[in-house]
């Protein structure tokens, strides 16, 4: 039973979130190579390829036709789920209360996550 159900789930998925849905349009490809074919008997496949899918979009008697071919028209039918979640951990900050006459500027709390080692880099070039 959990393999029916596992692979119904994958098949949902592919065909939904995807566009393997358009493999399933396949016999409107076949059809309509055939109906070129019997109007041009020199029409090869890669002719027939090329005339709907390299020259852009064409407008032209059977475009009705042409627009349920697989990949001829845009299906959105994706959809997006975003789940936040609360944070896992805990950053300690640490409450300084110190107020020394020598600073000017007074830190209130000490992060401590980032290292004193970088902050070097974001200070201006100093001339020696």
């Amino acid at each position: 039973m959990r393999k029916y159900l596992a692979i119904t789930f994958l098949a949902l998925y592919v065909f939904t979130s995807t566009e393997f849905h358009e493999i399933m349009k396949l016999p409107n490809l076949v059809s309509h190579y055939n109906e070129h074919k019997g109007e041009n008997k020199n029409m090869t496949l890669w002719k027939f390829l090329c005339i709907h899918y390299a020259h852009g979009e064409v407008y032209d008697d059977d475009r009705d036709k042409d627009m349920k071919l697989p990949y001829k028209s845009i299906d959105c039918h994706a959809s997006s789920l975003v789940i936040t979640l609360p944070p896992t951990h805990h950053y300690d900050l640490q409450f300084n209360h110190s107020f020394d006459e020598e600073k000017k500027q007074t830190s209130y709390y000490h992060n401590t996550f980032c290292s004193d080692n970088f902050q070097s880099i974001w200070q201006p070039p100093k001339i020696a």
